[in-house]
Order: C-alpha cells, then sequence, then structure tokens
C-alpha cells in the first residue's frame, strides 16, 4: 500500500540520502581502475588477469537491475533500498579481504548485487516522493555525485595506493554505507505496491545464464585454460540460452525485458548503437591505467591525474550538449560524433615514453567531451518515441544493455592485449606498450564501425526532444 505523502523534513533529507548511496557506487566504479596494476602485483596475477574483478561487477549489475523494480514493489523501498546498502556494503568490506583473484571476484559479484538495487530503487523513491514540478531540481542534486565520483576517483585510488594499502580502497566503503543505513532507517520513506505483476523467473534464470557464459568466454578467450571445442560449445550454449529467452518473452505480458520494444526506430539505434559504441570506449578506463603505469612507468598518482581531464571535460561542457543537438540533430550528431571517437582512441596508441604531457591531457580532455556528448544523445534518444507506459521498461532495458556493454568492453579490451602479447604472462613494459597500441588502434576501428547503426536514423528522429532542450542559464 502507498503511503501518505512524506513530511516536507523528509524530502529535504531524501535527496542527500539517495546522494549518498549515489556517490558510494560512483566513486567504486572509478576508484579501481587506477588501482589495477598494483592489485594484480599484490594477488601475484598479471595486469590483464584483473579485468575480471572489474567485468563481473558490472555483469552483476546487468543481471539484476532488470528485477530491481519489482522487487522494491514487492517488498518496499526502504527494506531493498536498505538491503542494497547492507549487500554493497558487505561486498567491500570482502573485497577488502579478499586473499586472492577468485574471492575478490566473488566479492565483486555481491557489491553488484547490491549496487544493482541501489540506483533503479532510489530513483523510484525519489520519483514517488516529489511531485514533477519538483522533481527535477531534486534529481539534478542527486545527480552530482554520478560526476563527483569519476572526477576523483581515479585520483583517489592513485592516492590510496600511493601512501596507503590497496584495500582501503575497499573498506572507505564501510563507514559510508554504515551511514547510509542509518540514514535509510530513520528518513526512507517505504513505497510498495498494492499489486505487483508476477516476475518472469524464467526469463531472469535465461538472461543472466546467457550472458553470465557469453561473459565468461571473453574472459577465458585468447587464455590456455580452455580448448577452442571447448569454447565453441560455450559460446553455442550461450547463444543458445539467449535465444530460448527471446522465444520466451517476446508472448509474454510481462516479460523481464520487453523486446517488442526494439520495433521502435529510435530505441533501436540507441539501445544497439550504444551497446556496440561502448565495446570499444567501455575499455578505455580500463587500458589507460596499465598504459601510464607499465607502459610509461607513471605512478598511480600521475596516472589519475591523467585520467582526471576526461570527466572534467564532460561536467565543464555540458552546457553546450544541448545546443549541439538542437542545431545538428540527433542523425548527424551520432554519425560524426562515434567517428570522432574512434579516432581519439585510436590517436592514444601513439603514446611513448617521452610523449608530450600537453598532448596526453588535451587527448584525455576531447575523449572526455566527446564521449559524454555521446552518452547524452544516446541515453536521450532512448526515450524519444516511447509512450510513457513504456518509459520504465526503456529505461531498465537500457541500463542492463549498457551493463552488458561497459563490462563486455573491458573484456575486449584486454582479450586484444592479452592477443598481441601472446597470452597471460608477465612482460616488460615496452611489450605492454606494444600489446595496448594495438589494443587502441583495434578498439578505435570497432567505434567507427558502430556508426553503421546510427545510419538507421532519419534527419527528424529526436526532434521532439532535442528542440525541448535547455541550457542551465536558459532554465534559470
Amino acid at each position: 500500500m502507498i503511503p501518505a505523502p512524506p513530511p516536507a523534513s523528509i524530502k529535504r533529507l531524501l535527496p542527500w540520502l539517495v546522494a549518498v548511496a549515489f556517490f558510494m557506487e560512483s566513486l567504486d566504479t572509478t576508484i579501481l581502475n587506477t588501482a589495477v596494476p598494483t592489485i594484480a602485483e599484490a594477488l601475484r596475477v598479471t595486469p590483464l588477469s584483473l579485468k575480471s574483478a572489474l567485468t563481473s561487477y558490472m555483469l552483476s549489475l546487468a543481471v539484476f537491475i532488470p528485477i530491481s523494480g519489482w522487487v522494491a514493489d514487492r517488498y518496499g523501498t526502504r527494506r531493498v533500498f536498505s538491503s542494497a546498502i547492507g549487500i554493497f556494503t558487505l561486498g567491500s568490506l570482502l573485497c577488502g579481504l579478499a586473499p586472492n583473484l577468485p574471492l575478490l571476484v566473488a566479492s565483486r559479484i555481491i557489491q553488484g548485487v547490491g549496487g544493482a538495487m541501489m540506483m533503479p530503487v532510489g530513483r523510484i523513491t525519489m520519483v514517488r516522493t516529489f511531485p514533477k514540478s519538483e522533481l527535477i531540481r531534486a534529481m539534478s542534486f542527486v545527480a552530482i555525485p554520478g560526476l563527483i565520483g569519476p572526477l576523483f576517483g581515479p585520483l583517489a585510488g592513485g592516492l590510496i595506493v600511493g601512501y596507503f594499502h590497496w584495500r582501503l580502497i575497499f573498506f572507505v566503503n564501510l563507514p559510508i554505507g554504515l551511514l547510509g543505513l542509518y540514514m535509510v532507517h530513520r528518513h526512507l520513506p517505504d513505497y510498495r505496491a498494492e499489486r505487483s505483476d508476477p516476475i518472469d523467473f524464467v526469463g531472469f534464470v535465461l538472461f543472466g545464464a546467457g550472458i553470465a557464459l557469453l561473459s565468461y568466454v571473453l574472459e577465458v578467450f585468447g587464455e590456455h585454460s580452455l580448448r577452442p571445442p571447448a569454447i565453441a560449445g560455450l559460446l553455442a550454449l550461450s547463444a543458445a540460452f539467449l535465444a530460448l529467452y527471446a522465444r520466451h518473452a517476446l508472448p509474454r505480458p510481462h516479460p523481464l525485458l520487453r523486446l517488442t520494444l526494439f520495433r521502435t526506430r529510435t530505441f533501436r539505434a540507441a539501445v544497439t548503437g550504444s551497446f556496440v559504441t561502448r565495446l570499444g570506449v567501455g575499455g578505455m578506463p580500463f587500458l589507460l591505467p596499465l598504459l601510464y603505469q607499465v607502459g610509461l612507468g607513471f605512478t598511480p598518482i600521475q596516472s589519475g591525474l591523467l585520467i582526471m581531464p576526461q570527466p572534467l571535460a564532460a561536467m565543464s561542457l555540458k552546457v553546450l550538449m544541448p545546443r549541439i543537438l538542437s542545431w545538428a540533430g540527433y542523425r548527424r550528431v551520432l554519425l560524426s560524433n562515434t567517428a570522432i571517437i574512434g579516432m581519439i582512441i585510436a590517436c592514444f596508441a601513439f603514446i611513448r615514453p617521452g610523449y608530450p604531457i600537453w598532448l596526453i591531457v588535451a587527448g584525455a580532455f576531447a575523449f572526455g567531451f566527446f564521449s559524454s556528448l555521446q552518452y547524452t544523445c544516446m541515453n536521450s534518444l532512448v526515450f524519444a518515441d516511447l509512450s510513457d507506459l513504456d518509459t520504465s521498461m526503456g529505461s531498465s532495458i537500457a541500463s542492463t544493455m549498457q551493463q552488458m556493454s561497459m563490462s563486455f568492453g573491458v573484456a575486449v579490451a584486454s582479450l586484444v592485449a592479452t592477443l598481441f602479447i601472446g597470452g597471460h604472462r608477465a612482460v616488460s613494459p615496452p611489450e605492454m606498450t606494444s600489446a595496448l597500441r594495438h589494443a587502441f588502434l583495434v578498439l578505435g576501428a570497432m567505434t567507427v564501425l558502430s556508426t553503421l547503426i546510427f545510419r538507421q536514423l532519419e534527419p527528424g528522429d529526436g526532434s521532439n526532444i532535442s528542440r525541448h532542450m535547455e541550457t542551465p542559464e536558459e532554465a534559470a
């Protein structure tokens, strides 16, 4: 049963509560990248092997995000949100205590289960608490941690491994999580639906098994732990699970993910284009710290500073993005911008010892700006032609595919580098630099080729969104 509207004091505290949870999650997704070489050395594995600690978290998000709305409606936002923070905090503790890579991966999966519930349930609580006239202002405040986390995460990771111990990267979540649990218990409204649609448990199993197997194949491909026939068999089994899910979901009135939305051209182009584009872009946060620290010999702190221009560009130039979209339209922006991103990624292949620092910073700034423009386009185009009844499902599909593509992007980037190295083995800095150089070229070419997906758009697609966009100055 949905309770009465909360008092003004709850409405004042709720954005802070959700922002704390979002900050903890956004910081965690970026702080680890800079520490990859140090953690790999401590766990006595190669840096490329540590990709599983990154992909397992994002894959866990992709699997559990689709059921987060149903769980909140069924068990109430307060119970689910507090459980999500508790699970995420427990996963962080286990990550910090993990003595080896398999246990670290298992702990990251636990973190992902909590993270998959935090963000969607937090948004649901905000939407049900604030009237539409106040929602944009409240959500804008909550979005700030999502910008601050990527800005300071790489530097924070560098500082921790440079002056303290890498395990502190995970332990910093503990006081934040405990504070969040206290605030949830005291101040979070408890919303639940009077009736909820039945959960698609069969679809959940089929979809989760399919993408988990596919992710595992990408993890082991290029290694020597499995023979090619075994890898081919797992790949075929993964495809079979996903095909069975599609056959199961299409006729159902309440599927886990409603695939019929892909019949809408703008939705199909935005979601599939985002997925393919992120296969190239999503590997960059993993590869760049390896290039800077292993290949060029920079310290973790210097590596974090070199990554900071990317989110800084995304934040400082967001004011220009609505104007660019309104002037050029979605089709032209996505076709040209995707090609530009691919060429920028390829340019990182030319970085060698002695390369001018200002050119690295300029490349990072350009990559951050054009990537942010790309994400703004794709994330908003998702809703261009969806009805109000389909927006929630469209958001779930887009979020799930985004997390899948980010996970696969890291796996693909590591796979390409591994193939050029000749397997997972200890390598010298020149060998690592050479492998990463080839990886940047391959990822850049993949990104440029993804422009073919956006050719299905028509010049007027998305105009119902872009013409209503306004900059913060215009809104004021």
